[in-house]
């Protein structure tokens, strides 16, 4: 059987900023999981005594914390800042992007519709830094009835599919004199979907390796599943099923933005041996 890796798969920018930022800061605590790979965040632990701290509460003056890279809601921040926590902030730049806009358009006085997850931690992040609020939708669907200004302004969990962020643009662009879109989308969520939509194209098989929590492994996982109906979703070698590779001939691999090239490497392996 051949095996086949997408074009582009794995950590990306935002990832292995974080990764690095966490190795250097020895001792420390991430607020929420780093990132969404618990593999990962076992690694840290054991070999960089980063530990995992999920209420805010439990930090006290004079604590590290490690914000994580979905960034966490304005004012957790500024109580951990007011508590004297010493606070490293690994938020990813893609993710601080649309924190900005969100702050600043509606200080503008502008509605915020965003596109995305509202139970994502990236979304609830997003959210607090509008002055006004702001209305999450994951479809056209769940717009219809909402009433808002007649200025709006866009923006896009960073891990979202282009295609659908641009449905809910053009809905509002029908009913609205004045919509800004902002892309929040970033270029390695748009990189890693067009590389496993190429690749599921033309696999027999499809693994797809991530944290089953993921949001931009899910929407890997859902990519491939449209072109490829023997398409998985695996966090590791172990929920290998020997049963997936029989009579197949060509097997395309991807992998989400927090799965470090260790885990991939251990999947692949495991996948020739069992073919």
């Amino acid at each position: 059987m051949k095996i086949e890796l997408a074009e582009n798969y794995g950590f990306c920018f935002g990832v292995k900023r974080a990764i690095k930022i966490a190795e250097e800061s020895v001792g420390s605590a991430t607020y929420g999981p780093l990132i969404h790979n618990s593999k990962e965040i076992n690694r840290l632990k054991e070999d960089f005594d980063v530990s995992l701290i999920e209420n805010i509460n439990s930090f006290t003056t004079g604590d590290k914390a490690v914000i994580r890279t979905h960034g966490i809601p304005k004012s957790e921040l500024a109580f951990l800042k007011q508590r004297k926590v010493e606070v490293t902030d690994a938020t990813c730049p893609y993710v601080t992007k649309p924190q900005q806009i969100c702050e600043e358009m509606s200080k503008d006085g502008y509605d915020i519709v965003i596109f995305g997850d509202v139970n994502h931690p990236e979304i609830k992040g997003v959210m607090s830094y509008s002055d006004t609020g702001a209305t999450v939708v994951e479809d056209v669907a769940e717009l219809k009835g909402k009433v808002f200004k007649e200025k709006i302004a866009v923006v896009a969990q960073t891990t979202r599919k282009v295609d659908d962020f641009m449905k809910v643009c053009n809905f509002l662009m029908r009913s609205h004199k004045e919509v800004r879109v902002f892309n929040t989308i970033c270029n390695a969520t748009f990189d890693n979907q067009d590389a496993v939509r190429k690749l599921s194209k033309v696999s027999d098989v499809m693994v797809v390796i991530g944290g089953k929590n993921s949001s931009n492994t899910k929407q890997l996982h859902a990519i491939s599943k449209e072109n490829c109906e023997n398409s998985y979703l695996v966090e590791g070698p172990d929920d290998l099923d020997e049963s997936w590779f029989f009579n197949k001939k060509n097997c395309g691999i991807s992998a989400g933005a927090s799965t470090p090239d260790w885990i991939i490497t251990q999947v692949m392996d495991k996948i020739k041996a069992l073919s």
